[in-house]
């Protein structure tokens, strides 16, 4: 069931920006027994996998965990490949790594409606107590999956390219009401560097 609808009063706060960040999505996943060998990969990388259901912050990136024993890395966009195979090569015989950029479109959405925009569509409890800063999670958005993460700076969404321009339609209609603002994008970095607080 959705969150009950409340009468949203135009330009509440300072209202919702939808924006684009560009990322290299790689996901890399432990082989069966691989996992703490991988923690070891990672923390060598200066890249700590946090654990599951929680985002963690590395040079310019942010890593989230959504799924046991793997982890999805976003760092800023680089030669088509290179994160992926950069990740294969360092964890070859205790995980796995996988490109998803081109399968996955991530968006930013900020403002002081964000979770009252977002509660619309997720059956997720969005309230600050029970979704903090730091916090990740898989979902499905308005009959979309979706892989959502609280930062300080608002929320950042992963959604398969396939759909995202539906999805992000939705999002314009559903921020609208509380005043949508233009917003051009937003790089990783920029997330990584403005932490969870």
């Amino acid at each position: 069931m959705s969150a009950p609808e409340r009468p949203a009063e135009a330009n509440a706060g300072s209202g919702v920006q939808i924006a684009d960040c560009p990322a290299d999505i790689v996901e890399i996943a432990a082989l069966r027994g691989g996992a703490p060998a991988l923690q070891e990969v990672a923390s060598r990388r200066a890249a700590p996998l946090p654990r599951r259901g929680r985002v963690g912050l590395l040079a310019g990136g942010l890593i989230l965990s959504v799924r046991p024993e793997r982890w999805l890395v976003l760092s800023p966009p680089a030669a088509p490949g290179a994160v992926a195979q950069s990740w294969a090569a360092a964890c070859a015989g205790c995980g796995v790594a996988l490109e998803l950029s081109s399968a996955l479109t991530a968006l930013h959405v900020s403002g002081a409606a964000v979770r009252e925009v977002l509660k619309r569509g997720c059956r997720l409890d969005l309230e600050p107590p029970g979704f903090p800063a730091g916090s990740a999670a898989a979902t499905i958005l308005v009959q979309v999956p979706v892989v959502m993460a609280a930062l300080a700076s608002g929320v950042l969404l992963l959604t398969p390219s396939s759909t995202a321009r539906h999805f992000r339609e939705w999002l314009a209609a559903a921020a609208r009401p509380f005043g949508l603002m233009p917003y051009a994008g937003v790089t990783v970095a920029f997330l990584s560097e403005k932490g969870m607080t």
